[in-house]
């Protein structure tokens, strides 16, 4: 009977342990198991060819990495059996590769990712990665696009440029075809030629002003479509699709990039690259900004060498930062104290609510 008592008693001790035990794995909820870290994107793609000598090769993650494990070790370019020197870098989710010399014309490199890269959470990427490309003779990368006359407007418009004041725009405006009554929300002064705004540093322009206004106006809106044309036109994107169209938390090295669907930033970026790198990004559908997300540059990138040519339209939300130049298929919206560093050219209207616009 006592050894019965004892057996009955190990038993309940037992029980109210897995007992204890349960109630704390629902306290806490499941166990998190680090995910396996994969590689989202990389430039030049595998079998790219007619690359520049100057490129900059650049791999991004599906999450945040452990930056010491990132080093010219584990994150290599050849060509042949030839190591090629470079300096290696790691920012937001995306390593970059820059050679110290200028790649050589016509030849093939490899470059190959290890396994000894890890995740923050100490997890190696699953497999090596490595590929390939080819070298053209040009020394320089993507050419900006040419803006033309439409550079001499941080904002041009074809329909209307509505503003809920107050905003501070820095730049001139213009507006054609259409009046300057469709100048709205400015309180403007007309002058010979032009109109003046306390809100505006720099001068507002319509079609219906006098010579030699409407045929500078006509030629710029020309050259704002030229420009939209030459942006969608440039063949050969160094990165597609790249997120599914979510671009947020993402570090943005230089070169083109294609989407044939709408792009949303739901959270911070980063643009990284020299002050001479030149990135275009085609956007088939709309572009949408959440709000008060955040564009950085970094490493000497340049708001006037961003070109972000969207066939839809672009909403830039309350409080975001943006940077770059907007080429519009449609219209540009500037959500309640939104920013932008950068010019807003649109085939159709800009809409202001107490922004603030900088030209480049």
């Amino acid at each position: 009977m006592i050894k019965y008592k004892k057996m009955f008693s190990v038993f309940a001790a037992a029980a109210v342990l897995l007992t204890a035990a349960c109630k704390k794995e629902e306290s806490n909820g499941p166990a998190t198991v680090p995910s396996t870290p994969s590689i989202t994107a990389k430039s030049p793609a595998a079998n790219a060819s007619n690359v520049s000598l100057n490129k900059v090769i650049s791999v991004t993650f599906s999450e945040a990495m452990d930056a010491s494990t990132i080093n010219t070790t584990n994150f290599t370019l050849k060509q042949g059996t030839l190591n090629i020197s470079g300096i290696v870098a790691y920012e937001g989710t995306t390593a970059t590769f820059k050679p110290t010399a200028l790649l050589t014309a016509g030849t093939t490199y490899s470059v190959l990712i290890t396994t000894n890269i890890k995740s923050s959470q100490g997890i190696a990427i699953a497999a090596e990665n490595s590929w390939t490309f080819s070298t053209g003779t040009n020394a320089t990368g993507l050419t900006p696009v040419n803006l033309g006359s439409a550079d001499n407007y941080v904002i041009l418009a074809k329909t209307a440029i509505n503003n809920s004041p107050t905003s501070t725009i820095t730049g001139d405006l213009g507006l054609s075809p259409a009046a300057t009554s469709y100048i709205t929300g400015f309180s403007i002064t007309n002058a010979t030629g032009y109109a003046t705004s306390a809100q505006v540093t720099g001068k507002l322009y319509a079609a219906d002003m006098v010579s030699p206004t409407p045929i500078n106006l006509t030629t710029a809106v020309n050259d704002m479509i030229t420009a939209y044309n030459d942006a969608a036109g440039r063949t050969s994107p160094d990165f597609s699709q790249l997120g599914a169209g979510n671009i947020g938390s993402k570090t943005l090295t230089e070169g083109l990039y294609k989407w044939t669907n709408t792009v949303t930033a739901p959270t911070n970026l980063i643009i990284s690259g020299s002050s001479t790198d030149v990135w275009i990004f085609q956007i088939a559908g709309n572009l949408s900004v959440s709000s008060n997300v955040k564009i950085t540059l970094s490493g000497g990138a340049q708001a006037k060498n961003i070109f972000w040519q969207v066939a839809g339209t672009v909403t830039i939300g309350t409080g975001a930062q943006f940077k770059g130049v907007i080429l519009s298929q449609t219209g540009v919206t500037l959500r309640t104290g939104a920013s932008l560093s950068g010019r807003a050219l649109a085939q159709t209207a800009v809409i202001l609510d107490k922004n603030v616009v900088t030209q480049p």
